[in-house]
């Protein structure tokens, strides 16, 4: 009679060993970089939290004795109370509201398009166009701007092409008028109701939110479309090299046309790409700086100050580091809540009842039609 042993039990086989061993490669491996984020990234927003929080002087230590805490008067002071501060803040977001509002979409479809353009296998020399149209991107944005502050200068290159036109271009780059307001002034509309100047927010009236972007602020969204437009093509077409041509040709077969294929075909399977250009647009649109302070240092009037451009000139020239503390955590808390907004936005939904049994009642039909061939 023979006996065999008895195999051991997947349950009672020792977790030690490799497992743990992995464990502590894994967190030898991380470590490194844990303690880079921690000390570059990490400490300084919650220093940065702090001095928001606090009577910082910008001398010593943040978290010496002498700091004192006063709770969230930094914050009211540009939200609240009423004074020049908050009319500056309300400015300041009131230039980079329009400034999102314009550039976040027309960077976008005009990426999309050079995308779509360069990536056509017809197309002749594509190479040279996709570095065309990528170059601006990879140039210094100092370089860009001193560039656009000749090129719109009031005897500039597109005031003198402007007039072959017969167009007498503006002095863009002093001309604080809104372009919407100018817009109703050329109707005759020069004042707006009382509901919209009689009541205010951030310490300007809704009829000054209305203004829209103002000419010297048009000039510099003009810039972020062309320098930003190249990098967000190049995440295009590596989306459309990724499309199944099988869907296309299907599509194609079933006759639809090119506008067809590409509205209910193509775009569809660049919304992972398109929720990645907007998010990274809507960002770099909010934290707009470089420009501002190259080119204009927030004039003509204070119409091209952003809230990032505030935060810096509130404490490194104003001396109000808790202001300016504040002002970058707003600025934080808008993109974080137009980031969520935006991903609610673009989720995948489910398919409608009303769709679902469309399909339903073709599918039998399919079949039907199949057995019938047979």
């Amino acid at each position: 009679m023979t006996t065999t042993a008895a195999a051991p039990s997947r349950d009672r086989m020792p977790r030690t060993g490799i497992r743990r061993g992995e464990a502590l490669a894994g967190w030898v491996f991380t470590l490194p970089v844990l303690l880079i984020l921690g000390v570059f990234l990490l400490v300084p927003v919650v220093m940065a939290l702090w001095v928001s929080v606090s009577d910082w002087s910008g001398r010593g230590s943040p978290f010496s004795g002498n700091v004192g805490f006063v709770g969230l008067d930094n914050y009211a002071a540009i939200t609240t109370d009423g004074g020049l501060a908050t009319r500056d803040f309300g400015t300041a977001l009131r230039n980079n509201a329009w400034y999102v509002l314009l550039v976040v979409p027309l960077q976008t479809a005009l990426a999309l398009f050079l995308a779509v353009l360069v990536n056509r296998a017809v197309l002749r020399g594509r190479g040279v166009f996709r570095t065309a149209f990528y170059f601006p991107s990879v140039t210094s944005s100092v370089a860009i701007t001193v560039l656009w502050l000749f090129l719109f200068s009031a005897t500039g290159v597109v005031n003198e092409i402007l007039s072959w036109v017969g167009i007498n271009g503006p002095n863009w780059f002093n001309d604080p008028s809104g372009i919407v307001h100018n817009a109703l002034a050329g109707l005759g509309i020069t004042s707006g109701p009382p509901a919209l100047t009689d009541n205010d927010f951030l310490g300007l009236s809704w009829w000054n939110w209305l203004a829209g972007p103002s000419v010297a602020m048009s000039a510099l969204m003009l810039m972020a479309i062309f320098t930003t437009s190249g990098t967000f093509m190049l995440l295009f077409i590596a989306a459309l090299q990724n499309v199944g041509v099988e869907t296309t040709e299907a599509a194609l077969m079933d006759g639809a046309n090119a506008w067809q294929r590409f509205w209910f075909v193509t775009l569809p399977q660049l919304k992972p790409t398109l929720f990645t250009v907007l998010t990274l647009g809507l960002i770099g649109c909010w934290q707009v700086f470089d420009q501002i302070y190259t080119g204009t240092q927030g004039a003509p009037g204070k119409t091209t100050v952003t809230p990032a451009y505030l935060s810096y000139s509130s404490a490194f020239l104003g001396q109000d580091w808790g202001q300016g503390a504040a002002i970058a955590f707003i600025l934080f808390g808008i993109i974080v809540f137009f980031t969520i907004v935006q991903r609610w936005v673009l989720r995948d939904r489910p398919v409608s009842r009303r769709r679902a049994r469309r399909y339903e009642v073709s599918a039998p039909k399919a079949r039907t039609t199949g057995g019938d061939a047979r």
